[in-house]
This record gives C-alpha cells, sequence and structure tokens, in this order.
C-alpha cells in the first residue's frame, strides 16, 4: 500500500480474486522503509489522499477481493454492479411501491425481463452520465447503448461503435487490468 501506487479499482479486484494468495504490505503515518519496494510486486493506492495507515486501505482491498471469490456471493449478483461493465449500477427500489408520492417505475413492476433490462441499461447510462461522465470517456458502446437514447447529442461524442460480435465479449474486455508479477 503506498499513496504513490497504482490506482485500486474493480478490474484490480477482479485479478487478486484469480491469485492463489496475496500480501498486503501497510504503512502507518510516513509509510514504509523504501528498501522494501524493491522486494514487492507492485505498489497500490486507494486514491488520491492520505490516511494515517494502510490498515483502512488493506481492508478495502480485502473486502473487494473477498467478495469475488467463489462461494462468498452468488456469482450472478456481481454481473450488474456498479463499475462491472464499466457503468455505475442503476436505480434500486423495495417495498411499498408508492412512498410519500414517490413511485416504483412501472416497468420494474410488469414482470416484463427484457423491459426490465433495457431499463436497467438506460438508468446505468444516465446515472454514469450524470455522476461520473469520466468513466465514458474512451467507453466502446454497443448499438443497444447508444439507441437508448440517454442525453444522445453528449453520449454520441464519447462513443465507438462495437460490433455485435465484439459487443458479445464487451464487458470482459472493456476493463483494464492491472498487471501483477
Amino acid at each position: 500500500m503506498a499513496p504513490s501506487g497504482k490506482t485500486f479499482n474493480q478490474a484490480c479486484a477482479r485479478n487478486y480474486a484469480q491469485k492463489e494468495h496475496i500480501i498486503i504490505i501497510c504503512g502507518h503515518y510516513e509509510g514504509l522503509d523504501a528498501r522494501i519496494y524493491d522486494e514487492v510486486d507492485e505498489l497500490v493506492s486507494i486514491g488520491d489522499y492520505v490516511l494515517t495507515g494502510g490498515e483502512l486501505a488493506s481492508m478495502v482491498i480485502s473486502d473487494a477481493v473477498i467478495r469475488l471469490l467463489d462461494g462468498v456471493i452468488e456469482e450472478e449478483s456481481h454481473l450488474d454492479e456498479s463499475f462491472e461493465n464499466g457503468l455505475l449500477e442503476y436505480p434500486h427500489y423495495t417495498k411499498p411501491a408508492d412512498y410519500k408520492g414517490k413511485k416504483v417505475p412501472e416497468v420494474l413492476l410488469s414482470g416484463h425481463h427484457e423491459n426490465i433490462r433495457k431499463f436497467r441499461l438506460k438508468e446505468s447510462l444516465r446515472n454514469t452520465l450524470k455522476i461520473r461522465p469520466d468513466l465514458l470517456e474512451n467507453r466502446e458502446f454497443t448499438k443497444e447503448e447508444i439507441s437508448s437514447r440517454v442525453n444522445r447529442s453528449r453520449f454520441m461524442r464519447r462513443s465507438t461503435w462495437l460490433s455485435p460480435s465484439r459487443a458479445a465479449t464487451h464487458t470482459a474486455s472493456h476493463s483494464a487490468s492491472m498487471p501483477v508479477s
């Protein structure tokens, strides 16, 4: 762990989850003895800020990795989460269907799985464009994403078309990975 390390992200978590083991070394206050840097595979940071020690950062990394291990969380639960497909997650709703006049979108109550999937995609795109447009800067959009009509003018400036065959493998190939030796 070091503030000067590569920034940890979901792709790193997936990469580490495939390893047989990882060892996280945490500094405290002023960091680690500089001589140890020659002994580690890589330096990792969880963001551009300073903590009193690396313990909290190591817990963040551990939690992000552990939840990806087989048997911890159902695999399907990971598929639509924020950052797994390069987008923020769509909004979630619970019961009641009407809370203080705010209603669950009708499409989610319809039971029509394809319409629900399209709605969730559109909401993911909308949330990402509004909150984290930086995530869209180098994204290769599928035709379905582009045709979803989410602020089309801003969307089209950032977009690159994917062929149908590339669209099928887009999620796996879209995320950058961080090498670990």
